[in-house]
């Protein structure tokens, strides 16, 4: 089930109504578990399987840590977690790069097939794993001492709003919250609804819609002009954010909705005037499980300025490469470790805004440098192979002939890219708007705001997207 389907309104509808008839904090967490269940089996019930087991097992580490607080424990049990991890996501990747080495070192490998390990990545297990690891690693460090039940624990790991693509919790953010679950409550319904809502225009409206321009166009990057490649470059800038801030939004609605509150994973990123701040907007969660439990862990700042910035790029590189298995996703990871580097060696040397140049045109200056950065990393991020990213670079910058005549693009192509690239940056003030006008919207009569909801539901089914799955399903 996907949330913006017609088929999950009915699981909702249903899991709704059964919730509402518990009577005992224990009633409404096992209904709460067993809706997670089914919505996680919906997508193929044998990734039950690994899951039970995966969620299981390092239960039993976790019990174990936290009696003995034990750093052989907690070493099996991140080894065991991540050969796992790697193995499910990374052999086919490591085997053929190891093939294509022997390859160019002179070795027959033409009767070796890797096929077989190209398998389905099961739904959700970077997001579940990095759950359950970082709740080892606090308890180690004696960050969390307070006791999580089974129940607990498997409620915290597949919560099905944030189970399959984030937001990426700590244990204090969600254990409490589903150690005391409470009735349904109106103020929370209506507040979860809206900001549902708002996520579910995004994926349906803009990131479904986007998605179609920029399959089409970057299909074939070597028959793209420079102007082309830019339009598509942006259309997939575009529909990941609508796409994966959408689903992160619709996440969070769905948590409010049971009353747990779950934190934000985007903040107008591609408002953003360096690389800093774009990784403080962009995915929080996740760049803030790198920084405590990665980049930390290798040091942080805490040895010196080369070692920082040492430690800053391998963050950013292994970040790269959780994204999937590939080496455009190291790439992708490099080059934004790279940009951050760079970034801390020259912010001593840049000048203040209104030193230079007027403080306005700094910050849009600045804007515009990052935004072109972001706009080509993700290239790398989209790109299906090392050939086609590079090739859609050099079409980016006109440092190649197209093989062919550009694509013809029809106006409303632009004009979507164009608002939707506008509605992004107009984004803070509306939702400063919205929330400026809750209460005010609240008292108004129940007639006008039942049509202004039918008025967007239409508009979803009329002008939405045709039902797309969520980019980062698949990481």
């Amino acid at each position: 089930m996907i949330f913006s389907q017609p088929v999950f309104f009915v699981f909702l509808a249903v899991l709704l109504l059964l919730y509402s008839l518990c009577r005992s904090q224990s009633e409404r967490a096992a209904t709460l578990l067993a809706g997670s269940l089914l919505f996680y089996a919906s997508w193929k019930p044998a990734y039950l399987i690994l899951l039970v087991l995966s969620v299981s097992a390092n239960y039993l580490f976790y019990s174990a840590l936290s009696r003995t607080r034990s750093r052989r424990t907690l070493v099996v049990a991140l080894t065991l977690n991540l050969a796992l991890l790697g193995v499910i996501k990374y052999l086919g990747m490591l085997l053929d790069t190891a093939i294509a080495a022997a390859g160019l070192a002179g070795a027959d490998m033409s009767g070796i097939d890797t096929r077989w390990t190209h398998w389905a990545l099961p739904l959700g297990i970077s997001f579940y794993t990095f759950h359950m690891l970082s709740v080892m690693i606090d308890v180690y460090r004696g960050e969390w001492t307070t006791r999580i039940s089974f129940r607990a624990w498997w409620l915290y790991v597949s919560f099905f709003p944030h189970m399959v693509a984030g937001p990426i919790l700590r244990a204090s953010e969600l254990v409490e919250q589903l150690e005391r679950l409470q009735p349904l409550q109106a103020r929370d319904l209506k507040l979860g609804a809206l900001i549902f809502m708002g996520g579910l225009i995004k994926k349906v409206l803009f990131a479904d819609n986007l998605a179609g321009v920029a399959d089409d166009l970057l299909a074939h990057p070597e028959r793209l002009d420079s102007a082309t490649a830019w339009l598509g470059v942006t259309a997939f800038s575009l529909q990941i954010y609508f796409d994966f801030s959408g689903y992160s939004e619709m996440a969070i609605g769905l948590a409010r909705v049971f009353g747990i509150t779950l934190p934000r994973n985007f903040l107008y990123p591609y408002v953003s005037r360096n690389p800093q701040e774009f990784w403080q907007r962009w995915h929080i969660t996740l760049s803030r499980w790198l920084r405590d439990y990665l980049y930390v862990s290798l040091g942080g700042n805490r040895a010196g300025h080369a070692r920082t910035l040492v430690n800053l790029m391998i963050t950013m590189v292994l970040g790269g490469l959780w994204h999937g298995a590939a080496w455009t996703f190291v790439i992708w990871g490099a080059l934004h470790g790279s940009w951050l580097v760079l970034h801390r060696l020259l912010r001593p040397w840049l000048p203040a805004p209104g030193a230079a140049l007027p403080a306005a045109l700094y910050a849009a200056l600045s804007w515009a440098v990052s935004m072109i950065i972001v706009w080509v990393t993700w290239v790398f991020f989209r790109a299906p192979d090392l050939d086609a990213a590079l090739t859609l670079c050099s079409r980016l910058f006109g440092l190649s002939a197209a093989t062919g005549p550009a694509p013809a693009v029809r106006s409303f192509v632009w004009s979507l890219t164009a608002l939707s690239m506008v509605l992004v940056l107009l984004e803070p003030r509306l939702v400063g708007f919205a929330a400026r006008s809750t209460e005010r919207w609240s008292r108004t009569p129940a007639l006008l705001r039942g049509s202004v909801y039918a008025a967007c539901v239409l508009a979803l089914v009329v002008f939405g997207g045709s039902t797309q799955r969520f980019i980062y399903f698949d990481f």
